[in-house]
């Protein structure tokens, strides 16, 4: 589902997603001219801030969860993370999100799709959001 008009701040936004796939706009080339954004359809568990995307998140499956993976988000200075669970929302045992709440980190944990929108509305707003997204290829539920 493609749900926002194509307006580009230069970072990081969520153009699009579906059950197993986001898209993903971000800066670009610009050779002293104005960025134009480049765009990213991404099919793996990945993190996203307004100024970074990391591809390379571990946990491809909500199964996988570890408070690690949660520790490594702490590195990206995140005012707020969003947790996306996939296509269904499951809500991770008080110990895995120890890192973030012990330091007094806001976390919200929604399905995937809420995620990707709550992102979006958050960088609009200028908040530091991390949202940690996973997306599990063939199996989301």
């Amino acid at each position: 589902m493609k749900f926002s008009q194509d307006t580009f701040g230069g970072g990081y936004a969520i153009r699009a997603y579906d059950a197993d796939t986001v898209t993903v706009i971000g800066p670009g080339e610009s050779a002293g001219a104005p960025p134009i954004p480049r765009s990213e359809v991404l099919t793996a568990s990945f993190v996203i801030t307004p100024q970074r995307l990391l591809r390379d998140w571990p946990p491809q499956a909500y199964a996988d969860l570890a408070a690690e993976h949660f520790d490594r988000l702490l590195e990206l200075g995140p005012e707020v993370v969003l947790l996306g669970t996939g296509t269904t929302f499951r809500y991770p045992a008080p110990a895995l999100l120890a890192p973030l709440t012990g330091r007094g980190i806001g976390i919200e944990v929604m399905d995937t799709g809420a995620a990707c929108r709550t992102f979006n509305v958050l960088v609009a707003e200028g908040r530091q959001v991390v949202a940690a997204l996973l997306l599990e290829r063939g199996n989301c539920d």
